[in-house]
């Protein structure tokens, strides 16, 4: 990649649009669900391709483990997008999402939080190839 290009920047920056056009449409004070079915429809408009609740396998020592964790969204099959609705994020969920990119491979996670006047959102590379 060139210097001073994100990785998946343009797909990144897709991403954050919808969340902010579903905040600007919605406002703050609703429930995390409400956010999702939003953001499922914004995605359509925007044609930002993704799954929803998407069940991703969690690996330990590069064993695969029974338990999986969900993801709220997984955008151009490279993107794992988590939605809160929170008046702010807690650090353990910052981790959360970064151990999320480490057991399952994604290089790039958004951490995105509805619950605040305006849409705060983070963004986490998982480095370890």
């Amino acid at each position: 990649t060139e210097m001073g290009k994100l990785l998946f920047e343009d797909e990144t920056y897709k991403v954050i649009g919808a969340c902010i056009s579903v905040h600007k449409g919605l406002g703050v004070g609703f429930l995390e669900s409400v956010y999702h079915e939003a953001l499922e429809k914004e995605f359509e408009i925007q044609k930002v391709n993704f799954d929803s609740k998407k069940k991703l396998q969690v690996y330990y020592n590069d064993a695969p483990l029974k338990k999986y964790f969900v993801a709220d969204f997984i955008c151009f099959d490279k993107i794992v997008v988590e939605i809160k609705a929170a008046s702010f994020l807690h650090k353990n969920t910052e981790a959360q999402t970064i151990n999320y990119l480490k057991s399952t491979g994604y290089q790039i996670g958004l951490l995105i939080n509805f619950g605040q006047p305006s849409l705060t959102w983070k963004r986490f590379i998982n480095t370890k190839k």
